[in-house]
């Protein structure tokens, strides 16, 4: 029996499962459409279309470009600087059964030209490197040529090519590069695009990179995976995120397929532009082509994860890696472990730390450090410790960064005698001798222990050894003597620190405007002003009008806005609280410090200090100093006073949130604010339950306000 014509078309769909990010575990859905066909001749293959007439390619034989349209059209092209994360698979293609499904890229990687023995080496070798020696530079085209004549071969293609590899400066490399052009003695190929295109990526020259790429499209030169792969990542280094998709796509249209080195560095262009769809479809496409990812692209994939936070996104590539085979290498560990830091994730990058050290891959610098930043924002002390003992114990590596991230990180935590400890043995050490960041580290935790006579050597010290104190290490320095009430010692330590070179910042004014706030005698207060003057005039002149009565508010509300815009925006509520305190513990009109957190809070500098829901009323003063904190509190008093008058409706519970500190030597506001809050006999009580929470119900708060009204007192 004959076998019966197939007449009609059958479509048959499959779902295939693939691996993809974890977040989103959808399947791949794989489309099959059969046609019958008389014909049982093989299709004829069709030469690779060239630039020129990729885009007149006929509609019967589709080019590459035509096949992985959808690849191209509508992933890789579009606006990439303003499109949103997507998190939906890419959109399914349809595909002839009868055809193999389109590969997004080769896995050869491009051949590289193979340099034939010459004999004549030695002598352009040396000339090679007394042109690199020269002083010619890239404006002085005559004296560089004058220097080829007296070239000791002929240059000949292979000479040539053999003199324009061993320029390292860029200059030179191009001059040369043109050069050669001039002469005509040989055919233009490739390799010497390539040569002189590599040159010209390390000198970040992608405007000439990408000249050099026209040329050779208009003179007929073959671009090959090496060509494009070097102008994708000379983009890529030039922040040229738009260029380097741009002839990632002009790759396609020629239906030159990309090698593993060009395909890593487009997944790295895309992960820079955060655009993690488009990252995971190459991804998923490369793997159903039959691609197995090096350590470079894992690498690329678990930066893109860790800078997101995302961690579901770094296990994806643990899993991935482990399923493929591929074994981490000490740059893909070092990624993951930030990549950890950043997701908030110390216990996974501690075990990560112990696989990577368990495969016998050597930790370095970087690996240290940020573990340790991890460990140090953790607050995970011991395991910081231990680290340190293990480094010291096993001899790994140790530089200038990783020293001062650990004294950083005990600074942070308070571990004074660990700290000392470091910093001995840093001043053994004959290559990680104590720097100004060092030494800043040590000023920080002295200063903050209240240790001044130890913090005083120690800057006596950086004097005696010539190591310069940088604002960081002054401001440490001038709040710990200002705590001290050490007014003289604090303006002997400016002025040097002025006189060193160092330019005060709002931080350090900073300072200066908490000493006033705190200082008792009026002549340490003139004293502490006159080195505040000397940084910011402008603010000790506002600080001059908190006491003038016969300032307006609206005066007095235009010159605060004026300081705040010359201020750094991190240092603007720091700035509001300093001024609040002087107005409440210099005795100047008690109004200004109301009116202070009144401009603060109109101008954003407190975010979140009054939470409401229908069940409670929070007052969160966290952020805010001392004299703010109380502030808050009797302004807070006065409008849940004005409510109950009006009798409207009042939640179950009333809090307050002042903070504990998880600073070692951090006293908090709880003990202050307790003070204040018995000053005023208000009914909060502080729960038993949760530390630095004071917590008030509405009968009690109720009562104690009509008990304010009856009385002849007030709510301050």
């Amino acid at each position: 029996m004959g076998s019966a014509t197939l007449c009609t078309g059958v479509d048959v769909h499959f779902s295939i499962p693939y691996p993809s990010h974890p977040t989103k575990f959808s399947s791949k859905p794989f489309s099959v459409r059969c046609n019958s066909s008389s014909s049982k001749s093989p299709p004829k293959s069709q030469p690779r279309p060239t630039l020129s007439d990729s885009d007149q390619t006929h509609p019967q034989s589709p080019s590459l470009s035509e096949q992985l349209k959808p690849l191209s059209k509508t992933i890789l092209t579009g606006d990439i600087s303003g499109r949103p994360h997507l998190v939906s698979k890419p959109k399914s293609t349809w595909i002839n059964p009868t055809k193999p499904r389109p590969s997004v890229l080769s896995l050869q990687r491009h051949k590289r030209h193979n340099y034939s023995y010459n004999p004549q080496i030695r002598d352009l070798k040396l000339f090679a490197k007394k042109l690199n020696e020269s002083e010619s530079e890239s404006d002085d085209e005559g004296e560089f040529l004058a220097v080829l004549e007296q070239m000791p071969h002929p240059p000949t293609r292979e000479n040539a090519l053999l003199l324009l590899n061993s320029l390292k400066p860029w200059p030179k490399t191009y001059l040369f590069f043109n050069w050669i052009k001039t002469q005509n003695l040989f055919p233009m190929e490739t390799i010497f695009y390539n040569v002189t295109m590599k040159s010209l990526r390390f000198g970040r020259q992608f405007q000439l990179i990408e000249e050099l790429a026209e040329e050779m499209i208009s003179t007929g030169i073959e671009l090959d995976n090496i060509t494009y792969s070097t102008i994708i990542t000379s983009a890529k280094r030039c922040n040229l995120f738009d260029k380097a998709v741009k002839w990632f796509e002009r790759m396609y249209k020629t239906g030159l397929m990309p090698d593993e080195v060009t395909y890593s560095a487009i997944l790295d262009v895309y992960a820079k532009l955060g655009k993690v769809e488009e990252v995971l479809s190459l991804y998923e496409r490369g793997r159903a082509s039959g691609w197995k990812p090096d350590p470079i692209a894992f690498s690329v994939l678990g930066k893109m994860f860790g800078e997101a936070g995302d961690y579901d996104g770094i296990r994806y590539v643990l899993q991935e890696m482990k399923s493929l085979g591929v074994q981490p290498n000490l740059i893909v560990y070092n990624t993951l472990l930030e990549a950890m830091g950043r997701a908030g994730k110390p216990g996974l990058a501690r075990s990560l730390f112990e696989e990577m050290v368990g495969s016998g891959v050597v930790p370095d610098a970087k690996t240290l450090t940020a573990l340790v930043k991890i460990y140090g924002k953790a607050r995970w002390a011991r395991d910081a410790l231990e680290l340190w003992e293990r480094m010291r114990s096993n001899g790994w590596p140790m530089d200038f960064i990783l020293y001062n991230t650990l004294l950083s990180m005990c600074a942070d935590l308070g571990l004074v005698e660990e700290a000392e400890n470091l910093f001995e043995d840093m001043k053994k050490s004959e290559h990680c001798r104590p720097d100004s960041f060092s030494y800043t580290a040590m000023l920080n935790i002295y200063g903050s222990g209240g240790n001044v006579d130890r913090a005083m050597q120690l800057f006596d010290e950086m004097s005696d050894r010539g190591v310069a104190i940088n604002v960081m290490g002054c401001t440490c320095l001038t709040q710990c003597l200002g705590r001290a009430r050490r007014i003289d010692d604090l303006v002997k330590v400016f002025d040097v620190s002025l006189a060193r070179g160092v330019k005060p910042d709002d931080r350090l004014c900073g300072c200066l405007l908490s000493v006033v706030s705190f200082c008792e005698e009026t002549q340490d207060v003139n004293k502490v002003l006159s080195c505040l003057h000397q940084a910011n005039p402008k603010l000790v002149a506002f600080v001059n009008l908190l006491g003038e009565k016969k300032i307006g508010f609206e005066t007095f509300k235009e010159e605060f806005r004026i300081i705040l815009t010359d201020t750094a925006v991190e240092a603007r509520r720091p700035f509001c609280n300093c001024l609040i305190d002087i107005c409440r513990n210099r005795n100047h009109l008690p109004e200004r410090a109301h009116e202070l957190l009144y401009l603060g809070t109109l101008y954003g500098l407190y975010p979140g200090l009054h939470n409401r829901t229908a069940k409670e009323w929070c007052l969160d003063v966290r952020s805010l100093s001392v004299g703010a904190a109380h502030t808050a509190l009797e302004e807070w008093m006065a409008t849940v006073s004005k409510i109950v008058q009006r009798e409207e409706a009042l939640p179950e519970v009333f809090s307050a949130n002042t903070g504990t500190g998880n600073h070692k030597f951090s006293q908090g506001l709880a003990s202050a604010f307790a003070s204040h809050v018995k000053k005023l006999a208000a009914p909060f009580i502080q729960s038993e339950e949760k530390a630095g929470c004071f917590v008030a119900t509405r009968e009690d708060l109720v009562s104690w306000v009509q008990s304010k009204i009856i009385s002849p007192a007030a709510v301050v």
